[in-house]
């Protein structure tokens, strides 16, 4: 079979790999054990990529022979149709993919919700925004651990911070980085009125200790308080959650799932060091003028996604126009066709307006 080229680069990659593995056989190329990780890691990514190669071109095979017999033989059809289906989204995979090179896209992810105007209807929708990123993580089988969750006043979540796990999980999850607004009749009022919230998602690349981002003491503020959060006897009765605050930039970061104060506040640093090599990434890409116009108020005008429960159903993606009527699928986690849209919007620059 010819090489299938465009989303699926089998010469490029395999040189690729070839250079990896004349890294990781040269002498002295455990002496640093992080960055040997990293380039084993890359060096997994590559071969995961190859093997999915392989597999679509055996699977385009088998739809030729399948084409033969489908005319006149039921049971091929239906194979053959079931075959295409699966070769659709493995290309469309392989699509959103390629459009992930940036410098981190391949990292894992540090997510942090906060809920907005709408009093306990947005932070009830912060609550079903968590569950939403949580079930979608499990279908792409990343691992999702929540580093510190607020609980609402009388429904749902304040905020919530968790990190995702998974081959460019921050690629993915930045797409969904922006104001959320969801329209429904309040199961908090009595009246059964329309009611309109909003939370917010922030999207930042887990970096590891060979990225260099400078933290001073005298820049930072430590709190210390009670968990309340899960987490057993021991962090129940200690003063063992951290909230430490940036003073320069304003970011807060806190955590409280671990089982200690030194372990709360080593995931919360990492949190913060993430945090600020984002906003570095931002103005660098955005320019500071454009990097403040994006942090509007976590209300009206300024949403990038809607989510609309009455008196209509629909979730429509303000920035790619990308729309279905199927609210709870979406609700369930399947977000993959707004995350294309927008990589491939943003690769070609037409975004709406």
């Amino acid at each position: 079979m010819p090489n299938l080229g465009g989303f699926f680069d089998a010469p490029r990659l395999q040189q690729q790999l070839d250079e990896l593995e004349q890294q990781i056989s040269a002498a002295g190329f455990w002496d640093d054990q992080a960055s040997a990780q990293k380039v084993v890691q890359q060096r997994s990514r590559i071969e995961k990529q190859l093997d999915q190669q392989k597999a679509f071109e055996t699977g385009v095979s088998d739809a030729e022979v399948l084409l033969e017999f489908a005319e006149s033989d039921a049971d091929s059809a239906r194979e053959l149709e079931q075959l295409i289906g699966r070769l659709e989204r493995e290309a469309a995979a392989a699509e959103v993919q390629s459009l992930l090179s940036g410098e981190t896209d391949a990292n894992n992810a540090i997510c942090s919700l906060q809920a907005g105007a709408g009093g306990t209807d947005a932070q009830d929708f912060c609550q079903m925004l968590l569950r939403m990123y949580i079930r979608w993580a499990e279908k792409k089988g990343f691992s999702v651990e929540i580093l510190d969750e607020q609980a609402g006043s009388e429904a749902g979540i304040k905020s919530a911070t968790f990190r995702v796990e998974g081959d460019y999980a921050y690629g993915l999850l930045a797409a969904e980085a922006g104001v959320h607004r969801l329209v429904r009749i309040s199961p908090f009022n009595s009246g059964g009125s329309r009611e309109t919230s909003f939370a917010s998602v922030f999207v930042s690349p887990e970096i590891d200790e060979n990225i260099e981002v400078t933290i001073e003491d005298k820049d930072l503020r430590v709190d210390t308080y009670r968990s309340s959060g899960a987490g057993g006897q021991h962090v129940n009765v200690t003063d063992s959650a951290v909230r430490i605050t940036h003073l320069p930039t304003g970011i807060v970061v806190t955590c409280q799932n671990q089982r200690s104060q030194i372990q709360n506040r080593a995931v919360a640093m990492q949190v913060l060091r993430s945090k600020l090599y984002e906003l570095e990434l931002e103005k660098r890409r955005e320019g500071a003028a454009e990097l403040e116009a994006g942090k509007m108020d976590i209300s009206f005008g300024s949403q990038i996604r809607n989510y609309v429960l009455h008196p209509y159903r629909l979730v429509k993606d303000t920035r790619t126009k990308h729309e279905t009527s199927d609210v709870d699928a979406v609700l369930d986690g399947e977000i993959d066709e707004f995350i294309q849209e927008f990589l491939v919007c943003k690769k070609s620059a037409r975004f709406g307006v």
